[in-house]
């Protein structure tokens, strides 16, 4: 059975999502919501996972272990890498890296967990799919793509950080949470993907766009995964 485990980071993230699904028990773990219950048919988990990668990881062994999802969707905003994504456009994951893993001493690539052999999670191409025709119908005026999301315990507000991301990851957009999301869903063998919308531009002048372009990223980001939902179902 489809059954779709949808985390946000923030509440804005969920709060839209949380209104209008059907919801038939609340549960309680390490200090999340998890909201079961039924949106636009599809059997779903909505939970706020809170901001950065161990809150994340938590949230997607939870859902795995304790709601038995079959799919993993992570939406919510990011700062943008690539001049080709602007204020507003949607990225969907092709794959997540975490960009604050360090262990070059040893020989391995930055980005890479050691003993993984590869540092790239990739997302589920079906889904992935799903994720941009879904986009297209219902946010058919904003531009979206697939790229790469790069993960890491920081907010991103610095030309130079955003340069080194760019130069050594190829990153597309930069959040705290999506790689982690994406390392759980692979050890557990479940599909995931990660949608971002972008609320400013990773750069000095993210603090000031941030704020302003947060809320309206994420009804984007929601009206994408509603659409995805009535696909999954069917």
């Amino acid at each position: 059975m489809i059954k779709t485990g949808i985390i946000g980071a923030m509440e804005l993230e969920v709060e839209e999502l949380k209104k209008e699904m059907a919801v038939t028990a609340i549960i309680r773990k390490a200090g999340m919501d998890f909201h079961e219950g039924s949106l636009n048919g599809t059997p779903v988990v909505i939970v706020r996972c809170g901001i950065g990668k161990v809150n994340a990881a938590l949230c997607v062994q939870i859902l795995i272990d304790e709601f038995k999802v079959s799919h993993v969707i992570n939406t919510g905003v990011a700062g943008s890498l690539n001049a080709g994504l602007d204020i507003g456009d949607i990225l969907i994951s092709r794959d997540a890296i975490h960009h604050d893993m360090d262990v070059r001493v040893f020989g391995y690539r930055l980005g890479e967990v050691p003993q993984m052999g590869f540092r790239e999670f990739k997302a589920d191409e079906k889904l992935m799919d799903l994720a941009k025709k879904a986009c297209e119908k219902v946010n058919p005026d904003i531009h979206v793509m697939y790229g790469r999301v790069v993960s890491g315990d920081q907010f991103i507000s610095s030309k130079e950080v955003k340069e080194h991301l760019i130069a050594e990851f190829q990153g597309d957009c930069a959040e705290m949470e999506g790689a982690s999301i994406a390392h759980g869903a692979y050890l557990n063998n479940t599909p995931f993907v990660i949608i971002r919308a972008i609320s400013d531009k990773a750069d000095d002048s993210a603090e000031m766009d941030y704020p302003t372009f947060e809320s309206a990223a994420a009804r984007h980001s929601a009206a994408l995964v509603k659409e995805m939902l009535k696909e999954l179902g069917a």
